[in-house]
């Protein structure tokens, strides 16, 4: 009885977590800084360069980091951010879904959001197979039709649909 109390208590502060984001957020800034600089942050004969407004994002973003990492300090230290197992059904949806962002290029939009949106919910929403089968081929053949052939908008095609001829 007490193991379950403990365990739903333990998990990241959220002075930890916003400490993390605010460095994370400030690095994107740097790099978004470095890059404009590599470009040309100055005026052209024709107006800005390209990283003229980029590098003013760049330090706005940088600027906002800090001011986040100096309210994320001068709060409570001892605030849960969120438990282990709250953090863990987060992570059920975002593996997946960074799995199919990488592989999307390589196999196809439609066998990959067959396989993400039925797994979704075989294993999340604990549908039966024929439901999530028959779900997932649907919203397939939808989105084949609305966009490939309704709007004529190429998705990206994998070796499956190639050899189908879609």
């Amino acid at each position: 009885m007490s193991s379950f109390s403990d365990t739903a208590e333990k998990g990241p502060f959220q002075r930890s977590v916003e400490v993390g984001v605010a460095i994370a957020c400030a690095v994107f800034g740097l790099i978004t800084i470095f890059g404009s600089l590599k470009v040309g942050i100055g005026w052209g004969a024709e107006g800005p360069k390209s990283g003229f407004f980029p590098f003013y994002v760049g330090v706005a973003i940088i600027l906002s980091s800090l001011m986040n990492l100096k309210s994320a300090w001068q709060g409570n230290p001892k605030i849960l951010f969120a438990n282990w197992g709250q953090l863990g059904q987060v992570l059920a949806v975002v593996v997946p879904t960074t799995v199919y962002v990488v592989v999307l290029p390589y196999i196809g939009i439609y066998v990959a959001s067959f396989v993400l949106i039925t797994g979704f919910m075989v294993l999340l929403g604990k549908y039966s197979w024929p439901t999530s089968l028959g779900l997932g081929i649907a919203v397939l053949v939808a989105i084949y039709v609305l966009f490939e052939r309704w709007f004529l908008v190429p998705l990206p095609k994998g070796p499956i649909e190639g050899w189908l001829g879609l």
